[in-house]
């Protein structure tokens, strides 16, 4: 366990940019951890975080804004979830982006359906930068404060090593049913 904290300490940075490009908020609240124990910087690491997360969805609304055909090729077996995307937008406005950034599995989708409408790029790099800013002090600080209770609770999934497939798998399940209920086709009477 020492040996994974020393990596995880020497590479925790780079994993953490890398992680958040594309979301990451598990290795936000890891970097939180370690940085409660004294293994990372938490400044550091909430400033990676956001970076990685603002950068991450500003590439994905420019990439399908610019790259369209490329883009809504890979996104054919996920048009329920664009459309979610699109009803939460019309629903909610411009707090679809803060909101976005807490929901998983919506995430990726929200940035990529608000760059196929004609919404303003400079408007939603703007949202986005200060909504990373929120997800990054919000995860990061809560799981900084919630360090001894986090830690605890991780050398615990370490020694009962059964369980984190368990608790992978049940809110994997979880996320997927939700998904598939918000997105499923009504049928019309």
């Amino acid at each position: 366990m020492e040996d994974t904290l020393n990596n995880l300490a020497t590479y925790g940075y780079i994993g953490l940019f890398l992680y958040s490009l594309g979301g990451g908020f598990v290795g936000l609240v890891a970097a939180g951890v370690l940085s409660f124990m004294g293994k990372m910087d938490l400044s550091l690491s909430i400033a990676i975080a956001f970076s990685a997360n603002a950068l991450g969805d500003i590439l994905l609304f420019w990439l399908t804004r610019y790259q369209k055909t490329m883009m809504v090729e890979g996104l054919r077996k996920h048009r329920r979830k664009v459309a979610l995307a699109h009803i939460l937008m019309k629903k909610n406005g411009d707090w679809v982006i803060f909101i976005q950034k807490f929901i998983y599995g919506l995430k990726t989708v929200v940035p990529i359906a608000i760059a196929l409408t004609k919404y303003d790029f400079k408007k939603f790099a703007i949202l986005n930068v200060f909504a990373a800013a929120i997800w990054a002090l919000a995860f990061g600080l809560s799981s900084y404060y919630f360090g001894a209770v986090l830690s605890k609770f991780a050398m615990f999934i370490s020694d009962n090593k059964w369980l984190a497939p368990v608790i992978l798998i049940t809110i994997g399940g979880a996320t997927w049913l939700y998904m598939e209920k918000v997105t499923k086709k009504k049928k019309k009477r």
